[in-house]
């Protein structure tokens, strides 16, 4: 699945990426045709194939973000949220997600929300703190770098960074904070500290993290949850 990816980000590039392994489960059902079915002679059973190599992360600055089309990303279900959504409010909900899938995290600065995706499917949504103006959040699609849930910034006078998951090589990371209005942080994205632990609970480095300021996701096949 790796090496059919990795042909794809050198042939699409990463735009159409992230569409690409969201719909991962297709491109396994095409990679099981029998090639050989109609040929007169019979094949030998091929040896197993060794395991491709991962992909290697690419590190990069706030300025440096992927271009991604959020359309492309296929939501099939939203969670309910009742009343008005506040700072240091957030919402999880596993129930009737499939348990294994691509997780995808979006961001939007101007709903200030971020919301976690598995498989499409909306787990977990959270008001956010984001980047002061003199010390913006970046916008475009980071990997997910590196994970510490015990973080001290060494930049900001050692200030705690609990469940940090680091997505630019010069600091910007999701993690959590004191989540309350009128709040900002120096480019990071804050969330309320027990959303950041379920947050880092259900991902892994590599998986793909959107800041848009104001384009939101296709929901309009989304069902919502309850």
């Amino acid at each position: 699945m790796a090496g059919v990816i990795g042909t794809l980000a050198r042939s699409l590039g990463p735009k159409l990426l992230i569409g690409a392994v969201l719909g991962g489960g297709a491109l396994l059902l095409t990679d099981k045709i029998d090639r050989n079915a109609g040929t007169a002679t019979q094949a030998k059973p091929a040896e197993a194939a060794a395991a491709p190599k991962p992909l290697p992360l690419v590190e990069r600055r706030s300025d440096q973000g992927m271009k991604v089309d959020p359309h492309a990303l296929a939501v099939k279900r939203v969670l309910k949220i009742e009343g008005p959504f506040e700072h240091g409010d957030y919402a999880w909900d596993e129930e009737g997600a499939p348990a294994k899938g691509p997780v995808i995290i979006t961001v939007d600065l101007k709903a200030q929300t971020l919301s976690v995706f598995r498989d499409g499917y909306e787990i977990g949504a959270a008001v956010i703190l984001y980047g002061a103006t003199d010390k913006q959040s970046p916008l475009g699609a980071f990997p997910i770098m590196q994970k510490d849930a015990d973080h001290y910034s060494s930049t900001y006078n050692n200030a705690p960074m609990p469940y940090m998951q680091r997505l630019t090589s010069d600091g910007v990371a999701i993690h959590g904070s004191d989540v309350k209005w009128g709040y900002a942080t120096h480019g990071c994205i804050g969330v309320p500290k027990e959303f950041a632990q379920k947050l880092f609970g259900v991902t892994k480095v590599g998986d793909m993290v959107i800041i848009t300021n104001g384009k939101m996701l296709d929901t309009s096949k989304a069902v919502v949850s309850g």
